[in-house]
């Protein structure tokens, strides 16, 4: 390790231990520096790197502060990470066996966990998706407003957040757009359905099973789409 990433640890182990809680102001630097045995440079490198995690808020002209620690959060930047990496195809199919491993075992457990409340919000986004039929704006807007509130029902912050941030807003946008360029929406929007239905009776097997029976067709629709070597096209979206 070098002398900085020892200075992180160092703070990340009194972020750990509670003594500098969520929330918390550090010390002025003179005072973390001593207090850690470190150089006022070492100090300032480290805070400045704990900054840019998100886990050190930097409040000018008033001190650094421990953030709130929560998921979403420290994971904010795995989204931003992820839009970088829409022109390669070979990350791009990589993110889809991320959310296929994750999406269908989030979606059981949220079928153990949902309400009658959270059910009607996914309905909810179910009916605008059928409206919106040859609208792809609005189809992206509900369809990753379905799946974060399927995903929302597990009660789970983290996993939540990372698959918002693997989905991809843009990457979503332009599957859609192909899909209704290939006349596809209408066998897709069936899978949510099919979601829907086994949400509904809190089936976490058959939510399993839907779900992922969704991912796989839309990860096999992106792999030989890229094959065929026509790009992801990009259009007008809110989202782009």
């Amino acid at each position: 390790m070098s002398l900085t990433d020892k200075a992180i640890e160092q703070i990340r182990e009194l972020i750990r231990t509670g003594a500098l809680p969520p929330g918390s102001k550090l010390p002025p630097e003179p005072d973390l520096a001593a207090q850690l045995g470190l150089s006022r440079n070492l100090a300032r490198e480290a805070v400045k790197a704990l900054a840019v995690a998100r886990v050190l808020e930097i409040r000018r002209g008033d001190g650094t502060y421990v953030t709130s620690l929560q998921p979403s959060l420290l994971l904010e930047g795995l989204g931003g990470a992820v839009e970088l990496l829409q022109g390669d195809s070979a990350a791009l199919q990589d993110l889809m066996e991320v959310r296929r491993l994750l999406e269908p075992v989030a979606t059981a457990l949220a079928a153990t966990r949902i309400s009658d409340e959270q059910l009607a919000e996914i309905k909810s986004h179910l009916d605008a998706m059928r409206e919106a039929r040859d609208d792809v704006e609005q189809l992206n807007a509900h369809d990753a407003a379905f799946h974060r509130a399927v995903v929302s029902a597990t009660g789970n912050e983290t996993l939540l957040t990372l698959l918002e941030g693997v989905s991809g807003r843009t990457l979503r946008a332009r599957i859609w757009r192909g899909l209704v360029d290939a006349q596809a929406a209408g066998r897709t929007l069936a899978e949510h359905e099919a979601i829907f239905t086994a949400l509904s009776t809190r089936d976490a097997a058959l939510s399993q099973a839907a779900a992922l029976l969704h991912v796989s067709n839309t990860e096999q629709w992106l792999r030989e789409h890229l094959r065929s070597g026509k790009p992801l096209r990009f259009g007008a979206t809110a989202d782009e």
